[in-house]
């Protein structure tokens, strides 16, 4: 396990109801309705869920691991750079688990470089360091 050497922000949120309730920030700066999708058995009212805030984190904080990686190699990327995570739940021997994929587009990029820099940013980026060995995650450049 991977524990920071030092905390450099935390932030903290709370969920009441479950998957049909709400979550927010103690900021107030997040707060969300809860609703379960179709596909998990749920009515899927109009509220978000888990694996869409799940998504949400991991590709803007994987998007700021290609930019650092980027920057670092001194390579420019487009304004219009995107990564799309696709965040997919279903049953485990005992009880449900997680896929990623993550899908990098970085215009202007040789394909064969921009797999380095998403490859060198699964390394550097929290997310993947938190989710290695308990999700599976794949790489996409699109």
């Amino acid at each position: 396990m991977t524990k920071p050497e030092k905390i450099f922000y935390t932030a903290q949120a709370s969920a009441t109801g479950g998957r049909q309730g709400e979550a927010a920030s103690t900021d107030g700066r997040l707060s969300v309705q809860l609703s379960v999708p179709a596909g998990l058995g749920g009515d899927d009212g109009p509220g978000t869920n888990p694996e869409q805030l799940f998504a949400a984190g991991y590709a803007a904080c994987f998007l700021g691991a290609v930019k650092l990686v980027a920057r670092t190699r001194k390579i420019p990327l487009a304004d219009d750079t995107t990564i799309t995570a696709v965040v997919g739940i279903g049953p485990v021997a005992v009880g449900y688990a997680l896929a990623v994929e993550l899908r990098a587009s970085l215009p202007g990029v040789e394909p064969d470089l921009a797999r380095e820099i998403v490859a060198q940013a699964h390394e550097r980026c929290p997310y993947s360091n938190a989710t290695r060995g308990n999700v599976d995650v794949t790489l996409t450049v699109v």
